[in-house]
């Protein structure tokens, strides 16, 4: 009845369902899989290796339902503004567990940021294509180590955005992947080309970005990724990886907080004792401090975060 195809596709990695529609599906899914176990049809105990129950689509409070007529026409979405934005949306407006309120003025929001996007790949476009040249021949002699204070800040927050993206896309948390791209392509589009190692960043901050969104919006990245020069259509690229030298850093901001409330920030080395970072704090804070005694002091490394408590 079943051949050694069955033992390749079973399990299946990931199960993705309706949350209406969970229990019922997988309660036959799992009596049946159970039952072919049984009788020697297939090898594994259970039908899915991961469970996925996504969240509905609201539409003014109510459930999009056929019966009461709130459905948006997805033909209609897709002729005005395209199939990638109705996607971008979609995955922006809520982690995918959870429901989501229909916004035609979001729909909106994300049309424009596709667009901003479409411009600002195409005014940078002869230099992606040298720059491909370049890399293709064997060319690439930059060293990020001795490049200037400006584009070290702005590696860092490229690479921790491609850190934080992958991790996300691991968790299925495709909203925060987008607002991540979205925080990438606002550090690009401010950047400054002055120099040549400015050019060779922003060629691939560009590119993660184009891969970043990719499995979101696959239309407008394949197109641009051709139009920039790549050899291999963008499906077939590798994911990109972070430099975790670009993750080191010699400066630190901190912010401070006095009783939980944002009073004060400041630059520290990265290095600085943590009774130091103390006394940074509170001299930044002095203002907030006056007639005050401090109590404790909490420093939360990670999040570059003083949180000063006062009585």
């Amino acid at each position: 009845m079943l051949d050694d195809r069955a033992k390749y596709w079973t399990p299946v990695d990931q199960y993705v369902g309706g949350i209406e529609h969970a229990v019922m599906h997988l309660l036959y899914a799992r009596f049946f899989h159970k039952l072919m176990r049984d009788e020697g049809l297939v090898n594994s105990d259970e039908p899915f290796l991961a469970l996925l129950s996504q969240g509905m689509v609201l539409k003014d409070g109510h459930k999009m339902s056929k019966s009461i007529g709130n459905i948006v026409d997805p033909n209609h979405l897709i002729d005005t503004y395209g199939a990638d934005t109705a996607r971008l949306f979609i995955m922006f407006a809520a982690p995918p567990e959870q429901s989501l309120e229909w916004s035609d003025a979001a729909v909106e929001g994300a049309h424009r940021f596709l667009k901003r996007l479409w411009a600002f790949a195409y005014q940078h476009q002869q230099m992606m294509i040298d720059i491909n040249d370049l890399l293709a021949d064997g060319n690439n002699n930059i060293n990020w180590e001795n490049c200037d204070n400006r584009l070290k800040k702005s590696r860092l927050v490229v690479h921790q955005i491609l850190a934080q993206a992958t991790n996300d896309y691991d968790r299925h948390q495709f909203n925060t992947v987008v607002s991540g791209c979205m925080k990438l392509f606002n550090e690009l589009s401010a950047y400054q080309i002055e120099t040549e190692e400015d050019k060779h960043f922003l060629h691939s901050g560009i590119t993660f970005l184009l891969q970043l969104l990719a499995p979101i919006t696959p239309h407008i990245c394949h197109h641009l990724w051709q139009q920039l020069g790549f050899e291999k259509i963008i499906i077939d690229a590798p994911w990109p990886k972070f430099d975790k030298s670009a993750l080191k850093t010699d400066e630190v901001d901190f912010v401070v907080q006095v009783n939980g409330k944002l009073r004060a920030q400041f630059t520290a080395n990265s290095d600085t004792p943590e009774s130091s970072l103390i006394e940074m704090a509170k001299e930044h804070a002095s203002p907030f401090l006056t007639g005050k005694s401090v109590t404790k002091s909490i420093v939360v490394p990670h999040r570059q975060l003083i949180n000063l408590v006062i009585s």
